[in-house]
Order: structure tokens, then C-alpha cells, then sequence
């Protein structure tokens, strides 16, 4: 690749007896050109052009328009952004290695060599959501989930050896080591990136892109890094630059620092409300201002974690002192170090917190006004403060349940107490039962409004539960698990707890699953482990399990009483999603929640409490304890982290991370370029996407006599259309398994199946919780099949079969914020293989429009102030979209004509970049890259 280094910006840095090649950042200078001023997140991408200009993607007119950038004005000018690196998780990273493996073969089939099909820059992917909370509460609880785990995946992970050794520059994190993010904050990240570049020791700054839509963690080590779907991914793995419009910036003030009493959950919950009602989707947040400085690296992540979740592309911290101490905590050498303090001062990267950078729009927050929080019942941006969090539970209740008389129905303030501790059994798909109690006293815990269900266990341990009971408390997801601070803060509550005779409630499922095995090893130097555990929270796994929907079976009494009685019950985590049917199929209301408030929640037992004003249990003598009795203080908290948390643990948790244990590695291992598919697998199969693809993409055409698969309303999530979560029993995507000889114990979950296209198109749009308003009346995978007469309700596979029978293109039509949450790919590919050629919604999120058209769906949005309402649409009209064969002459129509039933509109074309249309007129992204590969 030719450089023309258009503004001699390649110099020479220095760093002790090391010298570094960079591109500085201060050699762009011009007419209207202000680098100095540019938001820190704008002068990496600056950088990114800078070094990967060629004269063709990257050009020096496009490094001009960045460095020249108008604040105020809206995005419009398209640049080609090159990562450093690709992260995947498995659930994702697996259909990306199919895919992978699935083009190395055609291009072989279009006469080319398949080893062209290879990662360019390196491609880290840690096996994290794969493992399920089978079993909990007691001390083998880790070995054996591990154990099932394995058995369970033995495909997939065979499938992810084969790869890491014919693959290069791919290397694979194995099961049992930690969560990805995690992973990626405490050890893979570079923070500034070095390699060889002919001969010549080169450093920029570390930039990456993740299958998965937190990668934005790493933001708080100033690392620009965004979620992208694992089409675009695999795009970046071949050494295509991800195209973007240069965004808007919005700056985020930060003064003052937090108060006691309140943890980072709280502060990104706060941050989140804020963000997600200023609307920031696309947008980039930076964070500056003086209270920058007292923020923690911890805290700095979990609000980077949580960007997806107010919608912005990243969420960023720019590197300061802060940053090189965490850098020194975890264990990375003294000359990276080095390296990454002399190169940010060097280009002007370094935190000045008294500098006010151009930015497109601000906003503020004096952290000392954050109070205790938790976010729910559905929506992560739907905060509560703590102290209205029971009121706010009754008033949820009412859309979840008919109230008699209008009351509330929940618990009152009596709940039972009298359960001692013990070391629960097992707890497994099987043989799950609750802990064993040597005796109890029962209590009267409904409210007398309502009726309460009665559970009782095998062992004749009886008691009753009612709407709100918290049966799932879990300390899940990177998010929070990351952070030293809450974590400590959750075992000493748990400690206090325990001394003042507290238990857990026996209809509560706990579970322990940090990000890493640093936690553990602290919480065992520190001489905590043992009141989590008595409290039933022991280690169940080192990976998402609850936070991505691996919270396992419900303990069987318990989810017997919920299934007869039609409760409304309750899971409480610490993860970043609570979207609806994700946790657990049988729970419908979900809360986010810091660490210490999940066991807090777990010794409650119900939603239907005030934990400021009422007892949450009674100690040894029968005298109410309430939260602020068994809160730690934040001094108690660092007392513990500076005595239990050191940089050796960091440094001996990751040295092998990459080889795992015995089972890993006695794993059979396929070998070859080429993978041998085996016809028989129902976890790995050969995708569809290039059979019969020509060398040439054919023209592009409109669309004709289409019918609505789906009619869906407002923040249809990714989970929605494609779950991640357990397989419903009386699914398509059960009925495939059932006849290709699974049992249904063995069904394990969507996300683990993602490499098995045919699982995946039956387990798209059939999450429980989804409303097709088209088959009002229905919850589910649901829809009405206009191939037949009078369009009878059936599952949306089976309908979207008879269409494509039928020659019959299909349509989407959506609300607001569609495909907000995970970056799914399968939502996309899913959405494909069932036959919808075009969705018409009011409003996307970013990653998932982009998905779309990475797999050749046209996105399609109503004008401001329309919308199915406002049009009058049923979902029963048969759709004609024209206009879009303008994009054969190389233009992007910016409207195209709907004709659906006797209404007419214009519907927006959302193609925004001139990359996107090539990606559409080839079919896809692969498709493209495929045929650039061949050219």
C-alpha cells in the first residue's frame, strides 16, 4: 500500500533507548484547520487517517475535512477507519469463524486461493457466554457448570481450535477465564498500539472494534473502541476499513466527586438517564472537566460498558495519571507504560483538565448529586432512585398483573426470617431444590389484598411467595464485576450479613460469576469468600451467565408456584441489560443493580420492600436489621482494596491466558485449511450466503407485492428478534432439535447454536416477550400468513417458508429505536434468511441499521411525524417500494416511493455512506469483500 504522507506528518519518537515511527498530529496544519481544539476521541481518528492514507480509502482531503471539523454542523462526510484489532466473544465469534471458514470456501469454488481468506490484524476471542448457571450454592458449583459446559459445546469449541490453528493472527481465550470485556480492560488492551512496519518499529494509538456492544469499555483507558455486528467484524479481520461518517461530539462535564454511600452503578445509571434523554445515538460522549481526575479507572469502564445502553457509539476517557496507574495495577510492563505517557503528551492525547475542547453539544453532571439507584423493570435507561424504588415496583406491577380493587399486590413488610443458613445441594436442571433449612418459623408474608402461592420443598421446607419475589439475585457481567470497589463492597455487606445472622431466601437463585479470576483471588486474600458463599453467592462460572440469559433453570418449587399462579416475579443483577424475556422466560420484571444491592435484594427476597425504611431481616435476637446496619463505608471498602489487591495478581491471572487447562487442551483438535463440515452437527453448518453467487453482483431491483412478516412498536430490541437466551420447548427451533435427535435438556441456548443457521432463521423474532401486532392477542413468535385465506396467526418461520414458496418478499415495519441493544448479527442474518428485503422503522439504532445492510436489507424510515399510526397502516397491505434500482447508476436515492394498500408515502433511504451501497448492491458485505478478494 503506497503512502503519501501528504503533510509530512511521520516523525520519530523517543522513548528511553526506544524509538518509535509516528504520524503527528500537529503536521496537519492549514487554512481553518484547529487540531489542537479537536475533542480527544477525533484526534485518534485523525491519527488513524493520518497513517493509513493510500490515496484511495484514505485521502488527504478527507484528513483535512477531520481536522477542519464543523462542531455544529451534522454528519456528512465519509471516512475510512482502519482498528488495530478485532475482539469477539464466542456467541458472536463463532458465526464469524463460520463465515470465515464458509468464504475461504467459496472463493476456492470461484477459482481463488482460500487462503486469502485470513485476518490481517489480530483477532482475540475469548469464550465467555457460553456457560450457564446450572448449578449454584455450593462450593463445586464452578467445576461442575464447567464440566456441563464443555459437554455441551464440545462442537463449538473443537469448531474454535481448528480455527485458531488455521487461522493467523487469531487466538483464542478459553472457557473459564473471564468475560471479554474484562479481559480486554485488565490485560489485551495496549492503550498504545506497537508493531513492525517494514522493518521500522511503529506506535499509534490502540483502536479496536468487538462483536459485542460493550466493547466500549475499554473507552475509560482512552482506547477508541465500539461495538460493531460480526458481519462488519469479519469485514475489519479481512483489512476492510470500516466506513463512517465523522460524528458529532458531545461533551460530558464532570465536577465534584461522589458522595458516601453511592457505588459506580449508581453514577453510570444517572449517566445513562441523562444520556439516553439528550440522544445520543451515533453520537460520540467524551467526558472532560475537573472531576475527570477523581473518577476511578473502574468507574471510568463501567460507564464506557454501559455506551450501548444510551445509545452512543463510544463513550471515552482520555488517558491521564489515572490511566497509567491502572496500567501499573494490572500488571503491564514499565516500558508500555512509558511508551503510553510519552506518546499522549507527544500528540497532545493527555487529559487537561482545565481545557474546554470543540465540542457539538454539552452536558453536566456534579457527581456529589448522585444518590443510590437501580434501573427497571425493563429498560436499563429507566432509573429509580432507591428510595422510590417500592413505590416505583407497584406502579410497574400494574401492566405485568390485574390488581383486585385496584391495591397493590406484593409483599408487606412482614417477609420470613427464620430461615438458618445451610450448604445448599446442587442445584441443576434436574435436581434443583432449595437449600435446607434445620428448622423455620413461618411468617405471614402477603399482603391480605392479595393471595400468595405456596412452594413447597422436597425437604418439607414450605413457604409462600407472591409478585415481586426476587427468585433470581445474580452477580453477573463485566460491567460492575470489573470494578474492585462494588465488589468489595458486596462481600463485606455479605460479611456483615452473615455476623448478624442474615440468610438468603430459599426461593432466591444466587450466583457468583466475575469477569476474571483477579476477583476471586481477592476476595480470597481478603478472607471474604466465605460469607458470600454462606449466603449462597459461590462462584459459578467466569463468564455473562445471568447478563446474557444464562441464569439457568429457576429452582423446580419455585418455578412450579410462578407457572400455576402466573406471578410476576423478579431477577435482580448487576449486568447492563434487562430487556424483556432476556434474563429468564418465566421472570418478567428485571432490575439493574450495584453488587452490594443484588445481595442486599437476595436476603430480601421481594421487590416489594423499602429498604431505607423497612428491616430487611432480624439478627440473632429477633431485632430488625435494615440496610444502613450492614452497608459498608467506603473507607471499609479501600481499607480492604489496599490490603488484598495487588499487581502480582493481575500479572500471575494472565500470564497463560491463551493456553487453558487440561480440558482445553486435550480437546481433539481438526486440522487443514479448509473445515470438514459435518452434516450431521447441529451447533456447526455451512451457511447459505454464497451459494450460487456470481463473480458480479446483478442489478438491484424494487420491490414488488411484499407482505409484512412483523408489525412491531416501539424499542423492539436485538434480543427480540434474535434471543440469546434458553429455547422455548414448543418452538420451531425446538421441533428442528427434536427431530435431528436432541433432547431438550440438551437444547442449551440460541446464542451457543449461532454457528447452526437453521436454529438461528426458526429462533428469529421468537422471543416470548415480542408483540407482532399483526396477531393481536398473541405473545411470541407469532404472525398471520397471508399465503393462506383470511391469513390464519402461525409461527413467523413457518409463515416466512410459505412465502418463499410463494416467490412473496417480506417487510418489517417498526416504532422508534428499533434494533437498540446487543450487536447481533443473526438479528440481521436471521431477518435475511427468513426473506425480508427491506424494514420500514421510525427510527434505528446504529448497529443494527448496519447490520442490515451488511446482509443486503434495505432500511427503510418514515419521515419525522409519520408513522404506522399516523398512516393508518394494518400490516394486512400488500407493500411496492420503487425507486431503489436508482442505486444501479451509482447514486443513493434519498427517498423511495411506498405504494402499501390504498396508502402512499415517501419512506427515507438509510444508506449513509457511499461504502453501504456497494455493500447493498453486492448483497452484503461479505459479498463484497469476497469479490475485492477475488479481483
Amino acid at each position: 500500500m503506497t503512502h503519501p504522507n501528504s503533510f509530512d506528518a511521520k516523525q520519530t519518537l523517543k522513548v528511553g533507548n526506544d524509538s518509535y515511527e509516528i504520524y503527528r498530529l500537529d503536521a496537519v496544519k492549514g487554512s481553518g484547520l484547529n487540531v489542537s481544539s479537536l475533542p480527544y476521541s477525533l484526534k485518534i481518528l485523525l491519527e488513524n487517517l493520518l497513517r493509513t492514507e493510500n490515496g484511495s480509502d484514505v485521502t488527504a482531503e478527507d484528513i483535512r475535512a477531520l481536522a477542519g471539523w464543523d462542531e455544529s454542523a451534522q454528519p456528512n462526510r465519509e471516512i475510512a477507519f482502519t482498528p488495530a484489532r478485532v475482539v469477539l466473544q464466542d456467541f458472536t465469534g463463532v458465526p464469524a469463524v463460520v463465515d470465515l471458514a464458509t468464504m475461504r470456501e467459496a472463493v476456492k469454488d470461484l477459482g481463488g486461493d482460500p487462503t486469502k481468506i485470513n485476518p490481517l490484524a489480530p483477532v482475540e476471542l475469548v469464550i465467555d457466554h457460553s456457560v450457564i448457571v446450572d448449578v449454584f450454592g455450593q462450593k463445586t458449583a464452578f467445576e461442575q457448570n464447567v464440566e456441563i459446559e464443555y459437554k455441551r459445546n464440545l462442537e463449538r469449541y473443537q469448531f474454535l481450535r481448528w480455527g485458531q490453528n488455521a487461522f493467523e493472527n487469531f487466538k483464542v481465550v478459553p472457557p473459564g477465564t473471564g468475560i471479554v470485556h474484562q479481559v480486554n480492560l485488565e490485560h489485551l488492551s495496549r492503550v498504545v498500539f506497537t508493531k513492525d512496519q517494514n522493518g521500522t518499529k511503529q506506535a499509534y494509538p490502540d483502536t479496536c472494534v468487538g462483536t459485542d456492544s460493550h466493547t466500549p469499555m475499554v473507552n475509560g483507558l482512552g482506547i477508541v473502541a465500539w461495538g460493531v455486528g460480526g458481519i462488519e467484524a469479519e469485514a475489519a479481520m479481512l483489512g476492510q476499513p470500516i466506513s463512517m461518517l465523522i460524528p458529532r461530539v458531545v461533551g460530558f462535564k464532570l465536577t465534584g466527586s461522589l458522595p458516601e454511600g453511592t457505588t459506580a452503578t449508581d453514577l453510570v445509571l444517572t449517566i445513562t438517564e441523562m444520556l439516553r434523554k439528550h440522544r445520543v445515538v451515533g453520537k460520540f460522549v467524551e467526558f472532560y472537566g475537573p472531576g475527570v481526575a477523581s473518577v476511578p479507572l473502574a468507574n471510568r469502564a463501567t460507564i464506557g460498558n454501559m455506551s450501548p445502553e444510551y445509545g452512543s457509539t463510544i463513550a471515552i476517557f482520555p488517558i491521564d495519571d489515572e490511566t497509567l496507574n491502572y496500567m501499573r495495577l494490572t500488571g503491564r510492563s514499565n516500558e508500555q507504560i512509558a511508551l503510553v505517557e510519552a506518546y499522549a503528551k507527544e500528540q497532545g492525547l493527555w487529559h487537561d483538565p482545565k481545557a474546554q475542547p470543540r465540542y457539538s453539544e454539552t452536558l453536566e453532571l456534579d457527581l456529589s448529586t448522585v444518590v443510590p439507584s437501580i434501573a427497571g423493570p425493563k429498560r436499563p435507561q429507566d432509573r429509580i432512585a432507591l428510595t422510590d424504588s417500592k413505590s416505583s415496583f407497584r406502579s410497574a406491577l400494574s401492566s405485568y398483573v390485574e390488581l383486585p380493587g385496584g391495591k397493590p399486590v406484593g409483599y408487606d413488610k412482614a417477609v420470613a426470617e427464620s430461615f438458618p443458613a445451610s450448604d445448599p445441594p446442587a442445584q441443576d436442571s434436574k435436581t434443583a431444590r432449595a437449600p435446607t433449612p434445620t428448622d423455620h418459623t413461618e411468617h405471614a408474608e402477603t399482603n391480605p389484598a392479595a393471595d400468595s402461592a405456596p412452594v413447597k420443598f422436597a425437604d418439607g421446607t414450605e413457604c409462600r411467595i407472591n409478585h415481586g419475589a426476587v427468585v433470581i439475585a445474580a452477580i453477573t457481567s463485566c460491567t460492575n464485576t470489573s470494578n474492585p470497589a462494588v465488589m468489595i463492597a458486596a462481600a463485606l455487606l455479605a460479611k456483615k450479613a452473615v455476623e448478624k445472622g442474615l440468610k438468603r431466601k430459599p426461593w432466591v437463585k444466587t450466583s457468583l460469576a466475575p469477569g476474571s479470576r483477579v476477583v476471586t483471588d481477592y476476595y480470597e486474600r481478603a478472607g471474604l469468600t466465605p460469607y458470600l458463599n454462606e449466603l449462597g453467592f459461590n462462584l459459578v462460572g467466569y463468564g455473562c451467565t445471568t447478563c446474557i440469559g444464562n441464569s439457568g433453570p429457576l429452582i423446580p418449587e419455585v418455578s412450579e408456584a410462578i407457572t400455576n399462579n402466573d406471578l410476576s416475579v423478579v431477577s435482580v443483577l448487576s449486568g447492563n441489560r434487562n430487556f424483556e424475556g432476556r434474563i429468564h422466560p418465566e421472570v418478567k420484571m428485571n432490575y439493574l443493580m450495584s453488587p452490594p444491592l443484588v445481595v442486599a435484594y437476595a436476603l430480601a427476597g421481594t421487590m416489594d420492600l423499602d429498604l431505607y425504611r423497612e428491616p430487611i431481616g432480624r439478627d440473632h435476637d429477633g431485632k430488625d436489621v435494615y440496610l444502613k446496619d450492614i452497608w459498608p463505608s467506603t473507607s471499609e471498602v479501600q481499607a480492604v482494596i489496599d490490603q488484598a489487591i495487588a499487581e502480582d495478581m493481575y500479572a500471575t491471572g494472565y500470564r497463560d491466558v491463551f493456553a487453558g487447562d487440561e480440558r482445553w487442551q486435550a480437546l481433539p483438535t481438526p486440522s487443514g485449511q479448509l473445515f470438514d463440515w459435518d452434516t450431521h452437527s447441529t451447533y456447526v453448518r455451512k451457511p447459505p450466503y454464497f451459494e450460487n453467487m456470481p463473480r458480479t453482483p446483478g442489478a438491484v431491483s424494487d420491490i414488488k407485492n411484499a407482505r409484512v412478516l412483523a408489525l412491531l412498536g416501539d424499542s423492539v430490541t436485538t434480543d427480540h428478534i434474535s434471543p440469546a437466551g434458553s429455547i422455548a420447548k414448543n418452538s420451531p427451533a425446538a421441533q428442528y432439535l427434536k427431530e435431528h435427535g436432541v433432547e431438550p435438556a440438551d437444547f442449551n441456548s440460541y446464542g451457543s447454536r449461532r454457528g447452526n443457521h437453521e436454529v438461528m432463521i426458526r429462533g428469529t423474532f421468537a422471543n416470548v416477550r415480542l408483540r407482532n401486532q399483526l396477531a393481536l392477542e398473541t405473545e411470541g413468535g407469532y404472525t398471520r400468513d397471508f399465503t393462506r385465506a383470511e391469513g390464519p396467526v402461525t409461527t413467523i418461520y413457518d409463515a416466512s417458508r410459505n412465502y418463499l414458496q410463494a416467490n412473496t418478499p417480506l417487510v418489517i415495519l417498526a416504532g422508534k429505536e428499533y434494533g437498540s441493544g446487543s450487536s447481533r448479527d443473526w438479528a440481521a442474518k436471521g431477518t435475511v434468511l427468513l426473506g425480508v428485503r427491506a424494514v420500514i422503522a421510525e427510527s434505528y439504532e446504529r448497529i443494527h441499521r448496519s447490520n442490515l445492510l451488511g446482509m443486503g436489507v434495505l432500511p427503510l424510515q418514515f419521515p419525522d411525524g409519520q408513522s404506522v399510526e399516523t398512516l393508518g397502516l394494518t400490516g394486512e397491505e400488500s407493500f411496492d417500494i420503487s425507486g431503489i434500482e436508482a442505486l444501479n447508476t451509482d447514486t443513493i436515492p434519498k427517498t423511495v416511493a411506498v405504494k402499501a394498500g390504498n396508502v402512499e408515502f415517501e419512506a427515507i433511504v438509510r444508506i449513509d455512506t457511499p461504502s453501504e451501497a456497494q455493500y447493498y448492491r453486492n448483497g452484503g458485505i461479505m459479498q463484497y469483500v469476497l469479490r475485492n478478494l477475488l479481483d
